[in-house]
């Protein structure tokens, strides 16, 4: 099994937000240049796990990445910031419309990136968003 089902699986497994109703869940996506050499976005194969175990649709496509950015890891919180600033765009808003978002991402640095994803969702009408990560990156 590979590290992103084990992950994924361990997400569901300790997903704290038990209590809580989500109409869609929507991973952070890749630009198509990552995602291909890549191969996949470890953000979708956790959010997809999670509805599975939750019976919440998944959509992988409301949200897409309009620009390809640079790698967070070197930036510093501001540039990181300036980095995604309307890297984000809805591409079917009437599928968002007054609909509580799960929103998915790997890793939580700055925050940079889930603040500009939800933000961009809730311009795209959804009523609210949260957002779950598998990890929590700490500064030493």
């Amino acid at each position: 099994m590979s590290a992103g089902k084990v992950l994924a699986g361990l997400s569901v497994t300790h997903f704290p937000l038990q209590d809580q109703t989500y109409d869609l869940i929507v991973p952070v996506p890749l630009h198509f240049d990552r995602l291909r050499w890549r191969g996949f976005n470890q953000s979708l194969i956790v959010a997809r796990t999670i509805g599975q175990a939750r019976h919440i649709e998944t959509d992988p496509f409301v949200l897409t990445r309009t620009r390809a950015t640079v790698p967070q890891t070197q930036l510093s919180e501001s540039e990181r910031r300036e980095n995604v600033r309307g890297a984000f765009m809805v591409v079917t808003p009437q599928r968002l419309t007054g609909k509580t978002v799960l929103l998915v991402d790997d890793v939580y640095t700055s925050g940079a990136t889930a603040e500009e994803c939800a933000k961009t969702l809730r311009r795209g009408g959804a009523e609210a968003v949260d957002v779950f990560t598998v990890a929590r990156a700490v500064s030493h």
